[in-house]
Formats: structure tokens, sequence, C-alpha cells
């Protein structure tokens, strides 16, 4: 190599530190200076956000806690007190029969008797109307077999056959669901119809 190329290189390394400083920010020092303060104040922000949260949350739990412990209080009270409308409503009822009872004593008039059984008997239907509360009373219907039990089957030529022709019981639905079918007599067809299945 000739003393020229050698000259090239050396050249270029010196003008390469130049270049490098020239890279650098001017206000690198202020710069560093600076981060640190930045840095403690963005963690300091940080710091007071995670603990609100922290807070909402453990109040959120709280309040959650409160409204399971309420509502499970609430439930065992309704299944406590259920019936408690249903009992006042028959309260009369009970009264009315004591009295009813207290004037057989006294020798009352047998038609007196039978008017305060009547309006005791209405009472009792009122009461049990207010909550839906339905009688089933069959009597000349079509057997039905999902409201209806059949107790015994009487041969009747004077009525279609399937009919209830006697109401041992009475049944009853509450809120249109059956909480006891009617016990019914149901007919059944005479000799004729018996032949009829004969041929």
């Amino acid at each position: 190599m000739s003393n020229e190329e050698k000259a090239v290189p050396e050249a270029a390394l010196e003008d390469e530190p130049e270049l490098a400083a020239e890279e650098l920010p001017e206000d690198s020092e202020s710069g560093d200076a600076q981060a640190p303060e930045e840095l403690h104040a963005l963690l300091t922000d940080a710091r007071s956000k995670v603990d609100e949260h922290w807070n909402q949350c453990l109040r959120l739990q709280a309040e959650i806690e409160n409204l399971r412990k309420r509502a499970e209080r609430d439930l065992a009270n309704a299944h406590k007190f259920a019936l408690e409308k249903f009992a006042s409503e028959l309260l009369p009822v009970r009264d009315s029969l004591e009295m009813g009872l207290l004037a057989v004593g006294d020798n009352a008039d047998v038609e007196k008797l039978k008017e305060g059984s009547e309006l005791t008997l209405k009472m009792l239907s009122n009461a049990l109307e207010k909550f839906n509360i339905k009688e089933i009373n069959p009597l000349n219907e079509s057997f039905n077999p999902e409201y209806h039990e059949a107790m015994s089957v009487q041969e009747r030529e004077d009525v279609a056959p399937n009919t209830v022709v006697t109401v041992v019981q009475k049944g009853y639905l509450l809120n249109d669901r059956l909480i006891r079918p009617a016990m019914v007599i149901v007919s059944r067809g005479g000799a004729t119809q018996r032949i009829d299945e004969q041929a």
C-alpha cells in the first residue's frame, strides 16, 4: 500500500468521532436528570390508581356479600311467612265457626245456625278466591282423568257414558295447578250399550 492509500483511512477515522458527537443529543445530561423524576411521578400515580382500584374492589366484594346475605335472609323469611296473608284471611272464618258453636250452646234457632254456616262458607270461599284457589265441581260434565278421580262406576241410561253423575268430594286448583282431584262417580252405558259393544 502506498502512503496516500493509508492516509485516506486515517482521515476517515478522524472524521468519525465528529459524526458520533453530532448524533448525541445536546441535552442528554439534563434528560438523564429529568427521567428519574418523571418515572417517580408515574410510579406514584400508578400506585395511587392501584390503591383506588383495590379499595373499589374491596367495597364491591363487601357489597356483593351483603346482598347475598340479604337475599338469603329474605328467602328464609319468605318460606317462613309465606302463608301469613292466607292465614289472616282464614282467621275470620275460624272466629265465625267459634261464634256458631257458642250459639248452639244457647239453644239457638236452627235457621239462624244454617244462615250463620252459609255466611261462614261464603267467607271461606272468598278467602280461597283471593289466593286463586278454585274449586272443581264437575257434576254432569265429561270425566277428565287430569282433574277427576273415579271412585266408582254406575250404569246409567239417562246420561251419556263417562259422565260425572255424583261428586263425592270437590277438587281444587291453585293458580290453575291441581292440588286435589275431584272424587267422582262416573256413568257407564246400560244394557243397550253392552249389547252394542258385544255386536
